[in-house]
């Protein structure tokens, strides 16, 4: 039910979303005319119960006065309590009647009488009362005939010998409040009232409560709004520039980057803009590699065609052979060509896969050294590799990778020595890092240099060496392994101030140094 309801609002926009919720919390606050309906009852409840406790006062007052101070008691009573104050004979016929002692204290009026101001207060009265479903009280009319049969309170008051009150409405729609008492001597008590105080009282709590609902409608929607433009606007401009991304338009669009907003919204715009910056530059690293592939393999295949093509016009033996070689060579650089190419490809994707484990680099780079002294150093090139202590130089990572960064570095090294030079491999720890130092006495790198030889298809080959032994992506792809283990490769002079090229690798370490990760 409830995924349900949120993949329902999922469809609705932000603004009206927001707008819902605010004016949800309204409805809470407009809970207060319940509230008013309530508040009348009380009122009216109470104005009840003190009619008929004051005539039964008045009853007992005229029981004990004399006969000819009873007709001016009960005047003094009306023009105290602006009631209506009738006794009734125990036969029902009406003995005294205040507003024919003294004048009316009140008058009903009638709503053909009254301004139009007055009309708007009794439909909002009628909408109230339908809204809270309260209950209607009976019209209040006076009898054809003025006696006790008339009027019910009076009759059960009599029959009960309890005091008796009861609510009815005005032709206006205001309280008129009516109580009855019976006396010892057989006659009764009947009392109304006109209670226009109890609705004007009512009205203004409504006034009031209605222009602090106003006030709060109009602040919540003005802020619904603010909100809305704060959080929809910026995220419909994030949404645009996105779907302008998408429709490959990435070169022109400039994704928002919001800097004056610090909150979620501008963390998501300046994301998108360096995810969209990424793109653009992985964009323009694939369109350059692709131009790079081409061109790459257009000399060998060049070159494979003219061989092939001579192959059918030349009948030497001698001329036949040295075509066939040169055929022969261009295929395998061809070939080693599609392999370092479908590798410097797929190198990114396939760390993002790969799941790292701690390698001790200082027993790789032993197994890797190892291997070549064992395969023989071309040219007397010596080898030398100082180990640092057994699991002191572990880093995450993914070995064949690993491996593939270290002979490349190492076989450079070894391409550029002189002959009977020496390559120094050295594992360092520093700062929490691993550092591996590849050096060696060749020419060196000029500092111009250094960054080109990183880049794909770059290739210096040292003095001697034939055309097309490298690819020129080795360093390339040593470079992509490196920064898929959040490391980085960089090319120093060397210490001895000797020429030489010397190669570094910063890999982070698995785990800082501990004295239980090193063997004594």
């Amino acid at each position: 039910m409830g995924a349900d309801g949120l993949r329902w609002s999922g469809r609705i926009s932000l603004t009206p979303r927001i707008l819902a919720v605010n004016v949800f919390a309204l409805a809470l606050l407009a809970g207060g005319f319940f509230y008013l309906d309530s508040y009348r009852t009380r009122i009216v409840d109470a104005r009840l119960e003190q009619s008929a406790r004051e005539l039964q006062l008045l009853a007992i007052g005229l029981e004990s006065a004399p006969p000819e101070r009873q007709g001016q008691l009960i005047a003094a009573y009306a023009r105290q309590t602006g009631d209506r104050v009738r006794r009734y004979a125990a036969d029902g016929h009406r003995l005294s009647d205040s507003f024919t002692m003294d004048a009316p204290r009140y008058r009903l009026r009638q709503p053909s009488e009254e301004g139009w101001q007055r009309h708007v207060a009794r439909f909002l009265d009628k909408a109230m009362d339908r809204v809270v479903s309260a209950d209607r009280p009976p019209d209040f009319t006076e009898p054809t005939v003025d006696r006790a049969e008339g009027w019910p309170e009076v009759q059960l008051a009599r029959k009960t010998g309890r005091p008796q009150a009861v609510n009815r409405y005005a032709p206006d729609r205001t309280f008129v409040i009516s109580a009855a008492v019976a006396m010892r001597d057989g006659t009764s008590l009947f009392a109304t009232e006109n209670a226009r105080d109890i609705t004007r009282t009512v009205r203004a709590e409504r006034l009031r409560l209605g222009m602090v609902l106003a006030v709060a409608a109009l602040a919540s929607v003005l802020l619904s709004l603010f909100l809305a433009r704060t959080i929809v606007l910026p995220l419909q401009r994030l949404a645009r520039a996105a779907v302008r991304v998408r429709l490959g338009r990435a070169r022109q669009v400039t994704v928002p980057r919001l800097p004056e907003r610090r909150d979620e919204i501008g963390m998501l715009a300046r994301a998108l803009s360096d995810m969209s910056q990424a793109l653009r530059q992985r964009i323009d690293a694939t369109d350059a590699f692709a131009a790079d592939v081409s061109h790459e393999l257009k000399n060998p295949i060049a070159s494979l065609r003219s061989a092939l093509d001579a192959l059918d016009r030349v009948d030497r033996p001698d001329l036949r052979a040295q075509l066939m070689a040169i055929a022969q060579d261009d295929v395998r650089r061809l070939d080693r060509l599609v392999t370092d190419i479908a590798e410097a490809s797929r190198v990114d994707a396939e760390l993002s896969r790969t799941r790292f484990e701690p390698i001790d680099l200082g027993q790789l780079i032993e197994k890797i050294v190892g291997a070549h002294e064992a395969r023989g150093v071309p040219r007397g090139v010596r080898l030398a590799f100082a180990r640092p202590r057994k699991d002191v130089a572990v880093v995450l990572g993914e070995e064949q990778r690993l491996v593939r960064v270290l002979e490349n570095l190492i076989d450079n090294a070894i391409s550029f020595s002189p002959d009977g030079g020496l390559v120094q491999v050295v594992a360092t720890v520093a700062d929490d890092q691993v550092l591996v130092s590849v050096e060696d006495e060749g020419p060196g790198v000029p500092e111009s240099e250094r960054e080109h030889v990183f880049r794909r298809f770059h290739s210096v080959r040292p003095e001697g060496e034939s055309f097309g032994k490298h690819s020129g992506l080795g360093l390339a792809i040593a470079r992509s392994i490196i920064d898929g283990h959040q490391g980085r490769i960089s090319i120093a002079d060397r210490q001895d101030a000797q020429s030489g090229a010397c190669f570094i690798l910063h890999l982070p370490m698995a785990v800082a140094r501990d004295p239980g990760m090193v063997s004594e």
